[in-house]
Order: C-alpha cells, then sequence, then structure tokens
C-alpha cells in the first residue's frame, strides 16, 4: 500500500509547515522572508523547509545568493483550506509584501 498520503499528512500535521506553505503558496519567498513573516527562528524554518522538499511539497529556484522555495502543486493549499474548514477554524492573515525587517530582495526591492 502506497504511504504518500499519509506521509502528506503527517507533515501538514506540524503548525510551522502549515504557516510555510501558507507563506509561499501566493508566490516564492526565501528564509529571510518566511523568518520575518512568521517570527520563526531561520533553523526551525530551514528544518521545515528541508522536510517539506523531501516530500516533494516545495521546490527551489536561486537567484544569486538567495533561494526561494515555492509550492510544487498548489494543491496542497485546498487540502489546507479544506482541513481549516473541516475543523471550523480559520487560517491565519499573513502580512503582505514587502515586510517590514525582511532584506530579501522581494521586499527591498519592492515599489511602495
Amino acid at each position: 500500500m502506497d504511504n504518500q498520503p499519509a506521509n502528506i499528512f503527517r507533515l501538514l500535521g506540524q503548525p510551522n509547515r502549515l504557516a510555510i506553505l501558507l507563506a509561499i503558496g501566493g508566490g516564492e519567498a526565501c528564509v529571510c522572508h518566511l523568518e520575518a513573516v512568521l517570527g520563526v527562528r531561520q533553523a526551525t524554518i530551514s528544518q521545515h523547509l528541508m522536510a517539506l522538499r523531501n516530500a516533494g511539497l516545495v521546490t527551489t529556484v536561486r537567484e544569486g545568493r538567495h533561494v526561494y522555495y515555492r509550492l510544487n502543486d498548489p494543491q496542497i493549499l485546498e487540502i489546507i483550506r479544506l482541513a481549516a474548514e473541516i475543523a471550523g477554524s480559520s487560517l491565519p492573515e499573513l502580512p503582505a509584501s514587502p515586510v517590514p525587517g525582511c532584506p530579501c530582495p522581494h521586499c527591498t526591492d519592492a515599489p511602495e
């Protein structure tokens, strides 16, 4: 029997991973951006991103010295939304870019 659905649900069971997926759901983000948006330490974010990447839920693209993470398949957001709906809860509102305190090019080069 294929374990893949169970592995995805296991990964989604961690709140920081859900927050990361939601944060990159509207585009792509680097670790420093996720740190500014989520208020979680860089080391913690990196560990969760590695698990999400190993599971094939996120992919990366390098631009200069920054590595940006993006969803491999946006349908994962629908799973998260449906789970929140079934649980009777709402998803957190995350700040839009540019994020104050974020040194990434997406935030520092963004028009004001």
